[in-house]
């Protein structure tokens, strides 16, 4: 509960839960427990929490390195070289998962870096869950990453990188154009990512 407290606090000064009230944040504060004693501090939280603006909102992903440390470490290179700014949400489908992160728009491309090597776990896929995407290699993660939107991801356990999880902004992800049926490919006009900044590195007045 201390831990929640300090937690909550350092939130609600980075304003990080806007028009949450003060009981609405240590819940939440609360809800990420066990995360934030895994990450050890305030500071930590911070350094592996995303935020990925689109038009419809905010959507917060608290990452988790205790699962996979390199693709991580990855997303959150690439966020602060700016890659994903711009980034279209280029396969969307209902029920299972809105895909972004190719600067291509077309599935195939990637960053500058290497693929990296699956870090598998067995961290279900829930609504909300944000993993890698992949080719048919399993150790063809590169840059593009999905967010469920319910059971449909459950199939996905075991077999591509879960790297963190949304904790508020759900309701922005839902919004975001669905492709065609089947597919999953978004014609245009496509929803993008605006920016995404890692909260660390958000400067507050």
């Amino acid at each position: 509960m201390k831990n929640a407290i300090v937690i909550s606090f350092a939130l609600a000064l980075m304003g990080l839960l806007p028009g949450c009230s003060q009981g609405e944040v240590t819940q939440k504060a609360e809800d990420l427990g066990q995360q934030a004693t895994d990450l050890g501090t305030v500071a930590a939280l911070l350094e592996n929490t995303i935020f990925l603006d689109t038009k419809h909102g905010r959507v917060t992903m608290v990452m988790r390195p205790d699962l996979a440390p390199k693709h991580v470490a990855r997303i959150k290179k690439l966020t602060r070289e700016k890659f994903y700014d711009g980034v279209k949400f280029h396969r969307v489908i209902s029920g299972f998962m809105a895909q972004t992160g190719d600067p291509t728009g077309t599935g195939t491309g990637g960053s500058k870096y290497p693929d990296l090597p699956a870090e598998f776990s067995k961290e279900p896929y829930l609504r909300g869950t944000i993993g890698m995407a992949r080719s048919n290699s399993p150790d063809s993660a590169n840059s593009q990453f999905f967010i469920c939107y319910g059971v449909g991801c459950r199939s996905l356990q075991g077999k591509y990188t879960v790297v963190g999880k949304v904790t508020d902004g759900m309701l922005a992800v839902d919004k975001i154009k669905k492709g065609v049926a089947g597919s999953g490919v978004v014609p245009a006009p496509v929803d993008t990512i605006i920016k995404m900044r890692v909260a660390s590195d958000v400067k507050t007045n």
